[in-house]
């Protein structure tokens, strides 16, 4: 984000809000107008021969919903199977999504001339989805780009 529009924004006393999901044990902040529901996963059917990202298909009122498994996106050990996971439904170039978290969290709204680029410390996995930070009280709110989620061809290309 450009300074003039930090700055700009801020005068405005611009806000975003943002829903909170736990991945592992970071927390994470998708804007909120890009989510249309938080759903569990149940139905799913895997898709043999797909990138280790892509937990499988289902289908959500009639529409074929791609579920990313969030935890395998961004290197993170697996999930215990005890329940069926959570997801959050997005859409992106027309294309439906549930990103597979393991834990909705609350609605924030955060001031966005307070949205910081990413630490050079950031753990890389995170960074490579990351649009920035916002520091909270306790812990640092890692904001998902879900432009950068998606781009799965462009990091295979680079390794």
């Amino acid at each position: 984000m450009s300074e003039t529009v930090r700055e700009e924004n801020h005068d405005q006393g611009a806000s975003c809000d943002y829903i909170t999901v736990t991945i592992g044990s970071q927390l994470f902040g998708l804007p909120i107008e890009g989510v249309h529901d938080v759903f569990r996963l149940t139905g799913m059917t895997p898709v043999p021969m797909s990138r280790k990202e892509i937990a499988g298909v289902l289908n959500m009122r009639g529409r074929i919903v791609t579920a990313i498994d969030m935890r395998r996106r961004l290197d993170l050990e697996e999930r215990e199977v005890n329940e069926a996971p959570m997801a959050v439904g997005i859409e992106h170039g027309g294309e439906s999504y549930g990103l597979v978290i393991d834990e909705v969290g609350d609605v924030l709204r955060l001031p966005i001339a307070n949205i910081e680029p990413n630490p050079v410390n950031l753990d890389p996995r995170w960074a490579r989805v990351s649009s920035g930070v916002q520091r909270l009280e306790n812990t640092l709110l890692v904001i998902l780009d879900v432009a950068r989620i998606l781009d799965m061809d462009h990091e295979a290309i680079a390794a």
